[in-house]
């Protein structure tokens, strides 16, 4: 079993980063292999809805999202990190989710993926930017992931997030709720299989005149 972890904080050794650290060493302890994406750190730009990806099955900017879609295809769930700006997701990481989803909406079956998101704030706004990145997750038939609080963690430095044991802990029983899921599911696939997802109905509503 296999998980990506994406850092949207452009601080690699951040609040954010400190509680990703935590629910991948959790995950570690449980036998999930995990591999790290920094796509807080690189120059990522805004989906521009030109549909180059439904002919050539790729995004037309040749950057992260390209690099990470094959692997997002092989991986059994997904968490992504983000801090809080303007009780917001990290804008840059919002960019490179909307590419990584829209570019692989052909190529990638999402169905029974995991999905968590993971926010750090120094005081408010996290839920709104929790709602965000769920919101990713539940469009694409991927259950999400919870855990016994908000998957949250609270600080101004990586230093301050020690201090926040229930936001540790509350990583913690993530990486735990996680392992159990992709245990149910990979039990489940070698019994019943996944369900077929309906897609024959796009329902578009136009105005007259």
């Amino acid at each position: 079993m296999k998980v990506l972890v994406v850092n949207g904080s452009p601080h690699l050794h951040g609040c954010t980063d400190r509680a990703l650290q935590e629910v991948e060493k959790t995950l570690h302890e449980n036998g999930v292999e995990t591999e790290r994406i920094e796509a807080g750190v690189k120059d990522i730009r805004g989906c521009i809805g030109c549909n180059f990806c439904r002919e050539h099955k790729r995004c037309v900017f040749n950057d992260l999202v390209n690099e990470t879609a094959p692997k997002f295809a092989q991986a059994d769930g997904i968490v992504v990190g983000t801090p809080v700006y303007y009780a917001g997701a990290n804008g840059q990481l919002l960019s490179f989710m909307d590419r990584l989803f829209y570019s692989t909406s052909g190529t990638v079956d999402k169905t029974m993926k995991l999905g968590a998101a993971v926010v750090s704030s120094r005081r408010a706004g996290s839920t709104s930017a929790f709602d965000e990145i769920n919101k990713y997750f539940t469009i694409s038939a991927m259950p999400i992931v919870s855990s016994t609080y908000w998957n949250e963690v609270h600080g101004f430095t990586a230093e301050d997030v020690e201090d926040d044991l229930e936001g540790l802990q509350t990583m913690r029983n993530l990486g735990k709720n996680m392992v159990f899921m992709l245990k149910a599911i990979q039990a489940a696939k070698a019994t019943t299989g996944i369900p077929q997802q309906e897609r024959g109905s796009f329902t578009s509503f136009h105005t007259e005149g």
